[in-house]
């Protein structure tokens, strides 16, 4: 693995396991059912508006928007690229045009796939770290907002 890769999955998991923790809320100055779940509604309002995230929507969320690719993972297009380089290299070293095509477009469309699978990893890998850094913005915004109202948030 790529070192970029291991410190961006690092990352996602430290990111996961704070965002992931449930919040504990205890009513430290007596507050009675009722007032703690008025006060809990009342925060999470809050957070939201604070951090324009709300948890509850999250998985309504589309998935990031990815390349267009083909029926077989390539980005259309390359098998005729490749083609048309291989054969100009098939022409230009040995005479047999075709044979050049069929291996720039095979190559071709073997590097494509490759490329598009990593994107949509990597753009997979961005989303869930933006939603965790979300997330962990909104626990922490509705922690601070149920502290100060008498809380203790763990």
């Amino acid at each position: 693995m790529k070192p970029g890769i291991v410190g961006m999955l690092a990352l996602t998991v430290a990111l996961a396991a704070e965002a992931g923790a449930q919040q504990y809320v205890y009513p430290a100055k007596g507050q009675s059912p009722q007032q703690q779940k008025s006060d809990e509604a009342a925060c999470y309002t809050w957070a939201v508006q604070q951090t324009g995230f709300d948890p509850a929507k999250q998985a309504a969320q589309p998935a990031a928007a990815t390349p267009p690719t083909t029926a077989t993972g390539t980005t259309p297009g390359a098998g005729a690229r490749g083609a048309a380089r291989g054969a100009i290299v098939g022409e230009a070293i040995g005479g047999d045009a075709g044979a050049g095509a069929a291996a720039g477009a095979a190559a071709a469309r073997g590097q494509s796939r490759k490329q598009n699978a990593a994107a949509a990893q990597q753009s997979q890998q961005q989303a869930q770290a933006a939603a965790q850094q979300k997330q962990a913005a909104f626990a922490k915004a509705r922690g601070a907002c149920l502290e100060g109202r008498g809380y203790t948030v763990k």
